[in-house]
């Protein structure tokens, strides 16, 4: 591993500075990008207004126009996180903009039985439902037989979305051909948040079927909805979309931590934070991140996302705690079973690397692995696990349990930077014809499916595009960090300061480096690692989790602060987050 240190624009510093902003803070904002102090305003009155996001006028139209007709409309959701609070937010603003229930529905795929996005069978559920018009979120874009189906058989389509639109051969842009789109990322969207998630469209969406509404006169800016109290919702689907936090976002996500820490949320989101042991008056984007939003995603990775969906619907206290409940076990069976394939999927990857080390003297520069016993519905995890641990491009496959598709395999991949994934999937399948049924994706993230006899070869073609397209350098794990903290900001009170800031992809949560001396160290739980570190001479405690080697007397971390609290003494500690030794760490 290679600890690099962030460049701080010395006049962006200075500026955030001059106008108030704590040091630290001003520094750290600076090495992101912020240049002035009122990009840090995360006033409503700051967000992108809804007129630049390309279809939220017409749509505010149909809309408005199916309420005055009394239609019955239906929300086709995402299995994902971002997918049950884009529909939660759908159905709870519909309501709130005068929607009466039984003029809305919702359906959410089966990961494993549907599959992703809006297909033709899935619109005749729609119509069997008895909606007339059909709305996506967090989905759509590339549904072109799911659109046409649902025209088809008489319904509207509205299609919002976030996802990179489909291309033909020559490059160009497809669009399914759907009533009304909305999607910063379609052709001539002028937008500027390109990065907004699913559940941030959606809520664009409402804002201008507002408007809409007010135009028509069925309330006025006095009387209209607080269209706000969805912003709890909102943040959640942010952050644990992992989308970059541009601007545009941060001011979303900030919102929506306001009123959590005020109280102000849905009883399901309430009932998740109690769940994960976790106080909503101290909320942070990394609870939304790493306890709620993976307790909604077990959901839909295991089990039904309805779940999740109804948690998030519900206003009963006491029935959002048991779902809450139901939740928190579904995520506790899929550690579980994450934790088993994760370990067998390392053990299938050093075996590799021993093989190829002995036969070749290299080590493979993209894995592929699979495994009869692993579950489809976490082979993404594991993937990503698997790339942050060995710092390589990676798939991991499992039989796909999908009806008619016995002995197919599933499988999803996580890349590093420098790698486009998708663009890598598109080189093998031209290189090997018909290995690859199906494949699709981003540059970081993507899936397939492959024939059970394709696996060798898609392993083989997949690391011979990595070993073209990567160097030694690339193959480099690089820790990018904040450099060295300085000793009087080691405080438990500035250290609970920025854990109140927004952080998250693109805009990376604070992590210092510098070479310390290790005064002692002891294994804690059989696979933690429990520090005594002397930090610019003073003793501080740390902690590098799910790490046993030992390190030796002095040595460079990276780390992150954490406040510990022991017998009523509050006490900065460090979360190691990597070491520089010379050596793979």
């Amino acid at each position: 591993m290679k600890i690099t240190v962030r460049d701080v624009p010395p006049r962006a510093a200075w500026a955030l500075e001059q106008a108030g902003v704590h040091p630290l803070l001003a520094r750290l904002y600076a090495a992101r990008g912020i240049q002035r102090p009122e990009e840090l305003d995360d006033g409503l009155a700051r967000l992108l207004p809804p007129a630049t996001l390309l279809g939220a006028d017409a749509a505010a139209t149909l809309l408005a126009d199916a309420l005055e007709a009394g239609r019955t409309l239906c929300v086709v959701a995402d299995y994902d996180c971002d997918g049950a609070t884009a529909c939660a937010v759908a159905l709870r603003g519909l309501a709130m903009l005068g929607f009466a229930p039984a003029q809305l529905r919702y359906l959410v795929p089966d990961r494993v039985v549907d599959g992703y996005g809006l297909t033709a069978p899935i619109a005749e559920r729609v119509r069997a439902l008895g909606a007339d018009l059909l709305v996506t979120v967090d989905n759509g874009i590339a549904s072109f037989e799911g659109v046409a189906a649902a025209r088809a058989l008489g319904l509207s389509v509205l299609v919002t979305d976030h996802h990179l639109c489909a291309a033909d051969a020559s490059g160009t842009p497809r669009l399914p051909e759907a009533d009304v789109i909305v999607n910063p990322n379609q052709p001539g969207c002028a937008f500027e948040s390109k990065s907004i998630a699913g559940v941030g469209v959606m809520f664009y969406v409402l804002l201008a079927l507002r408007a809409e509404l007010r135009r028509r006169g069925r309330f006025d800016a006095a009387t209209q909805p607080r269209l706000d109290a969805l912003l709890p919702l909102v943040a959640l689907g942010t952050v644990a979309d992992v989308v970059r936090l541009d601007a545009n976002n941060r001011r979303l996500v900030a919102q929506g931590l306001k009123r959590v820490r005020a109280g102000q949320m849905p009883a399901g989101m309430a009932a998740l934070f109690s769940v994960a042991a976790r106080k909503p008056q101290a909320a942070t984007s990394f609870d939304f991140g790493f306890a709620l939003g993976p307790r909604l995603n077990a959901a839909g990775r295991l089990s039904d996302m309805t779940l999740g969906i109804e948690c998030l619907l519900t206003d009963d206290a006491t029935r959002a705690s048991e779902l809450a409940q139901t939740l928190d076990a579904i995520n506790r069976d899929r550690r579980d079973l994450e934790a088993d394939m994760r370990e067998q999927a390392m053990l299938a990857a050093e075996t590799l690397f021993a093989q190829r080390l002995q036969q070749e003297g290299t080590l493979p520069s993209g894995l592929a692995v699979f495994d009869e016993s692993f579950h489809e519905g976490v082979v993404g995890i594991v993937a990503s696990r698997l790339k942050d641990r060995l710092h390589r491009p990676s798939f991991v496959f499992a039989p796909s349990g999908a009806p008619g598709q016995a002995g197919v395999l599933k499988g999803s991949g996580r890349s590093i930077p420098g790698f486009h994934l998708r663009d890598a999937l598109d080189l093998v399948a031209k290189r090997h014809p018909g290995v690859l049924l199906r494949f699709g994706g981003h540059a970081m993230a993507a899936g397939c499916t492959l024939a059970p006899e394709g696996f060798e070869t898609f392993a083989a073609a997949f690391d011979a595009v990595a070993r073209e397209w990567l160097d030694d350098a690339a193959l480099t794990r690089q820790l990018e960090t904040d450099g060295p903290l300085a000793p009087e900001y080691r405080r438990p009170d500035l250290v609970e300061t920025l854990h109140r800031e927004v952080w998250g992809q693109g805009f990376a949560p604070p992590v210092f480096s510098e070479e310390v001396e290790v005064l002692s160290q002891r294994l804690v739980g059989e696979k933690h690692l429990a520090l005594k570190l002397r930090h610019a001479g003073q003793a501080v405690d740390g902690i590098w989790f799910s790490h046993t080697e030992p390190l030796p007397a002095r040595v460079k971390l990276a780390f992150r602060l954490d406040v510990d609290e022991w017998q009523g003494q509050r006490r900065v500690r460090f979360l190691i987050e990597g070491a520089e030794t010379g050596e793979a760490a």
